[in-house]
């Protein structure tokens, strides 16, 4: 064996060892992760009930000159340091100022309306917040804070009189999808030096839902779920829409499948039968793991593959077909067009997972056994390979359909065996592809 492969040979057991110690920390983690769970729950719930009024009125720069006053009165005492006690004089009094800054009460009634609490990427989210004074008496100037996400929003309210209203309004960015937490409302008084906070709750806390983008899949694309179906089944029904054959009337049969020519022909009356035709059960299968998305913009592509199974989903929910997707993270809820896409909403894509689209795929034929139509919502950086592995997961007679996501790139058609691959650089092209899948 030459030199260059015997490195090459000891390189790829470093990498094998590698991957299987990193396998092993991380399982210890999780391990080590549960094992600790009760401890930690515990801290939290004592921090939450005993700390959080104190952390939440003092500010660091308060704890620093509290910690500050107790060592110089400590010092001066031990020492008769007359610096130190003209210190801890001052430091004491300056907390004792704060004080009166943050005493005090209102009456307040407080609002937030949000016009809507579900809106779509890009779409503006308007809301109102209205304070009124409910005392008797004139009610000081005041901040508000509105918690928007991770951040908040102040409103400086002026003095208000008895029985006064002040009402401001807001608009929130949705540049991405996500669900951000609006709320609660609250009052904030501070000294000068931002020393000492009181806050005081007014109202509830809302969820926004900002819902991914879609593309309405109609004109050109209309029906393409029913271009889809249409394989018949051996079964026979009284209502469908392919029709079989001619059979004598029987009670009960509905008067509006009678064929009045044959009935005259023959003389008895004669119906239609007709051949029940497969309905539409579409599955979804989403990749939620990041590296199987180009890694230059892999988020970007994610929310593209996100907003496809939105479209289609949405699609299916208009012309009542079932639906069901499922992603790494198990089945989405598609009990109705809103519960689906708040919860597609929800969903968080990340990388490293151990799970990749060839998984998912066999979940979903697990779970939907039922399905006509399968999608694979993947990124670029999903083999041939892979898709052709996922597709060997697909039961006989169910069509299968991938679509690869990268942002900008040209689209394109392609097959795999009888898989259909669609390469999809922008979510308007969604509707012309998917006829081009049907053609």
């Amino acid at each position: 064996m030459s030199r260059r492969a015997k490195r090459s040979a000891r390189s790829t057991r470093l990498n094998r060892r590698a991957e299987m110690s990193l396998a092993m920390a991380s399982e210890a983690m999780q391990v080590l992760r549960e094992y600790l769970r009760p401890a930690t729950s515990r801290v939290k719930e004592f921090s939450t009930r005993f700390l959080a009024p104190v952390t939440t009125v003092i500010s660091p720069l308060g704890f620093v000159l509290l910690g500050t006053a107790i060592l110089l009165w400590i010092l001066g005492a031990s020492f008769g340091w007359q610096e130190a006690l003209l210190g801890a004089f001052m430091a004491t009094l300056l907390l004792l100022a704060s004080v009166g800054f943050i005493l005090g009460h209102n009456d307040f009634s407080v609002d937030l309306d949000l016009h809507r609490t579900r809106v779509a990427v890009g779409d503006r989210a308007v809301g109102a917040l209205q304070v009124a004074n409910q005392a008797s008496r004139s009610a000081a100037p005041v901040m508000m804070e509105l918690p928007v996400g991770h951040g908040a929003a102040q409103f400086r309210i002026p003095r208000l009189e008895p029985q006064g209203t002040h009402e401001d309004l807001f608009t929130i960015p949705t540049q991405r999808r996500q669900v951000l937490e609006v709320g609660p409302v609250r009052s904030v008084r501070q000294d000068p030096f931002a020393i000492l906070r009181r806050q005081v709750k007014w109202t509830d806390r809302y969820e926004l839902f900002i819902h991914p983008r879609t593309t309405a899949l109609d004109g050109s694309s209309a029906g393409f779920i029913r271009d889809l179906e249409g394989m018949p089944t051996s079964d026979l029904s009284n209502s469908d829409v392919s029709f079989h054959a001619l059979r004598e009337y029987q009670a009960g049969d509905d008067r509006r499948h009678i064929h009045w020519k044959s009935t005259a022909r023959t003389g008895e009356l004669m119906v239609r039968q007709f051949e029940e035709t497969r309905r539409s059960h579409l599955a979804l299968s989403l990749s939620t793991n990041l590296d199987e998305y180009c890694e230059a913009h892999a988020e970007e592509d994610f929310e593209l593959a996100i907003s496809v199974a939105a479209s289609i989903g949405q699609q299916a929910v208009a012309e009542q077909r079932k639906l069901a997707i499922v992603t790494q993270q198990g089945p989405v809820r598609t009990d109705s067009g809103r519960m689906m896409m708040d919860s597609l909403t929800r969903i968080e894509a990340a990388a490293g997972q151990r799970e990749n689209l060839v998984q998912v795929v066999r979940h979903t034929a697990d779970i939907v056994p039922g399905a006509s139509v399968l999608f694979f919502l993947t990124g670029t950086r999903t083999s041939a390979k892979s898709l052709r592995e996922a597709w060997m997961h697909v039961p006989a007679g169910v069509r299968a359909i991938a679509i690869r996501c990268e942002t900008g790139m040209e689209p394109t058609r392609s097959n795999i065996g009888e898989l259909t691959v669609l390469s999809l650089g922008k979510l308007e092209e969604l509707g012309l592809m998917l006829r081009k899948a049907v053609a």
